[in-house]
C-alpha cells in the first residue's frame, strides 16, 4: 500500500518523528519519487515545494534521517516516519526539530531549544 497521492494533488504530508523520544522533527512533503526513493535508501527523501525538486534530507549538511518505521494514517493521505536524526538536528536554521519556537502567553514566539549547529557554517 502507497500513499494516496492523486487525492491530494501530488503531495502528501509527511511528519517525521525521533525514534528515540518521540519528539516531531519536521513536517515536509512527499510526492511518489520520494516515497520511492525513501522505500529503496531507507533515509527520508521529500519534494520541495519551493525549489520543485526531490530532496534527499541532510543530502547537502549530512543530518541525514535513517528510516526505521514507516506510518500511513486511516486515509492514506498523510505519511509518519520514524526516524534516527544523523547529527543531531533536522531543521535547516540548526535545532534538533524545526518546531523551535513555542508561542507564549503575550503569542509571541519563544526559541525554547538550543542551536545544534550553524547554518552559516554547514551550507556555504
Amino acid at each position: 500500500m502507497k500513499p494516496d497521492f492523486a487525492k491530494c494533488g501530488g503531495l502528501v504530508p509527511a511528519i517525521v518523528q525521533d525514534i528515540e523520544d518521540g519528539e516531531v522533527l519536521m513536517l515536509a512533503y512527499m510526492n511518489e519519487e520520494a516515497w520511492d526513493k525513501t522505500l529503496e535508501t531507507g533515509e527520508a527523501h521529500f519534494y520541495s515545494r519551493s525549489r520543485n525538486t526531490l530532496w534527499h534530507k541532510g543530502g547537502t549538511s549530512g543530518h541525514v534521517q535513517k528510516v526505521h518505521n514507516v506510518r500511513l494514517d486511516c486515509d492514506a493521505d498523510t505519511v509518519l516516519l520514524i526516524v534516527e536524526q544523523v547529527g543531531g538536528a533536522a531543521c535547516h536554521e540548526g535545532y534538533r526539530s524545526c518546531f523551535y519556537r513555542e508561542i507564549v502567553g503575550s503569542g509571541e514566539p519563544e526559541i525554547v531549544s538550543e542551536k545544534v549547529f550553524d547554518p552559516k557554517e554547514v551550507y556555504k
